[in-house]
């Protein structure tokens, strides 16, 4: 029988999931969304449109939806997101709400801009929001100060400040990372000193010029790893200072990796993280890393985190509708909250499934095998080694000497050498990571287990984050697939045609070792 073409293949192979029957039963969460107006900043980034697709297909009642959205290479608001809205992770939801791109209203803004880069009409159309999903940040390791500030932590503070006008406001998320305090070894659900306040380092990136902020930099950061940790730290201060009167709460997601489930299982569009690592190994260009694989790898699948999400704004919300029965008999209430007032949710795995780097190795080994793509350019061999003399050593012999070798090739043959720049960014990336690949963290979710428990048998089907009741063989398997599918663009008609060819580097592989 010939293979079915197109995403329908894809279907079949990650199967969405059907709703059981719960009969009269409703969903708690879905009926607290019904009405609502949201808005969402970094709604074209990964989590970002996950949890706009999620939100939006299991609460269907959702009123609006404001999303943040700014023009990029050439490119008006509009037109990216006709571009972004044919994603395959919409196709479900289209197919369910047929008008559901009418609950959508563009807001043109740039969150690195003062006030967001928001014109006075979008600020006055969004004072009637009740949810805020603020995703928004750059990621990128390697940014430097002036920017990653401006974006993250500028932006943070300008959108508490827009949220403070907001009268009917019930909840406030802002997405933040559990290595936001890095230096730290145990990590709780609590607020810990930032490295800087807020308004000193805005105020020091205004005054000083891009070469005295470079200088000054590694002493800003001091034992932090890299800007965007930095960053992040002195963001959840940030809410905890500007959130007057705004009900408010943090999650901290680990090593965000593909979906597990929905909206369409293996979903990925990014190597950011343990994806890159996945992805090197995998196409057979990482060959060496820097890690001390008994340590634990602390991964999450995306729609974990995006369910934590939905489901932390509705606790929030509901905790600040009883709060305000209690003291509507009282004059005076304090509008500042304390830090106590502002939840925590450490969003990871380590605690109830915790994973190594060997085990993940190992596993991304046997499924990458199981599922090669055509567009491999070695046999897989990963040696993972925590010291940095030995790495080095493996670094020149495993990358550099055979990608010099390769692309000279190619270029007597007048073909275009690219193995020596896939290397530059291959040491580019271990170089930001291994910090992550030779340390290890102890986490605690006890805010996340309690969230867990307060949910009816649909919201907990509906809206899924308990980590124990994942099986990492059967994610490694969806991710791989995922990584394939949706990230390398290899569709999986060409499996067999790909198991051929990987048999072969097999054979160069070994014939050449």
């Amino acid at each position: 029988m010939a293979p079915l073409s197109g995403r329908t293949y894809q279907e079949e192979l990650f199967s969405i999931v059907e709703e059981p029957n719960f009969d009269n039963e409703r969903s708690e969460i879905a009926t607290f969304y019904s009405g609502k107006i949201i808005f969402i900043t970094g709604g074209l980034g990964f989590l970002g449109r996950l949890i706009l697709e999620k939100v939006l297909r299991c609460c269907p009642d959702i009123k609006t939806v404001y999303l943040l959205i700014r023009a990029k290479k050439q490119q008006d608001p509009y037109t990216r997101f006709k571009d972004y809205f044919n994603d395959v992770i919409f196709d479900r939801l289209k197919r369910e709400q047929k008008d559901v791109e009418k609950k959508i209203i563009l807001i043109e803004g740039d969150m690195s801009q003062l006030n967001l880069g928001l014109s006075e009409k979008d600020r006055i159309r969004i004072q009637d929001t009740n949810l805020i999903f603020h995703s928004a940040a750059s990621v990128r390791f390697l940014d430097n100060i002036r920017f990653i500030v401006n974006t993250n932590i500028r932006g943070t503070r300008d959108l508490l400040l827009l949220a403070q006008g907001m009268k009917s406001l019930e909840a406030f998320v802002y997405i933040s990372t559990a290595y936001s305090h890095c230096i730290y070894k145990r990590i709780e659900e609590k607020f810990y000193k930032p490295p800087i306040k807020t308004e000193d380092i805005i105020k020091l990136v205004e005054i000083l010029s891009e070469d005295k902020l470079d200088l000054i930099t590694p002493k800003l950061l001091g034992n932090w790893p890299n800007t965007y940790a930095y960053s992040k730290a002195i963001c959840e201060d940030t809410v905890r200072q500007y959130s007057n009167g705004i009900p408010s709460c943090i999650l901290r997601p680990s090593i965000v990796a593909s979906t597990e489930k929905e909206p369409v299982a293996g979903w990925i569009n990014n190597i950011y993280g343990v994806t890159g690592f996945a992805y090197g190994s995998a196409m057979g260009v990482l060959r060496t890393m820097q890690c001390n694989k008994r340590l634990i790898c602390d991964i999450i699948p995306a729609d974990y985190v995006v369910n934590n999400i939905i489901a932390a704004a509705w606790d929030v919300a509901q905790k600040r509708s009883i709060l305000k029965s209690i003291s509507s008999s009282n004059e005076k209430t304090n509008d500042i909250p304390t830090e106590k007032d502002i939840p925590i949710y450490n969003v990871v795995s380590s605690v109830q499934q915790p994973i190594s780097w060997a085990n993940l190795a190992k596993t991304v080994r046997k499924v990458g095998i199981k599922y090669p793509s055509k567009s491999i350019l070695f046999y897989h061999s990963l040696q993972m080694v925590s010291n940095y003399y030995v790495n080095f050593l493996f670094t020149i012999f495993l990358h550099w000497i055979p990608a010099t070798i390769v692309d000279s090739l190619a270029y007597l043959s007048g073909r275009k050498p690219i193995l020596i720049n896939i290397f530059r960014k291959m040491e580019k990336m271990k170089h930001v990571t291994c910090y992550f690949t030779l340390n290890e963290w102890e986490f605690r979710n006890d805010n996340v287990l309690k969230l867990w428990d307060k949910l009816s048998d649909v919201d907990k089907h509906k809206f899924f984050f308990n980590v124990a009741d994942i099986d990492w063989q059967c994610f490694y398997d969806t991710y791989m697939k995922g990584i394939r599918v949706y990230f390398v663009k290899d569709p999986m008609e060409t499996l067999e045609d790909s198991k051929t060819y990987y048999k072969k580097l097999k054979i160069a592989h070994y014939t050449v070792k």
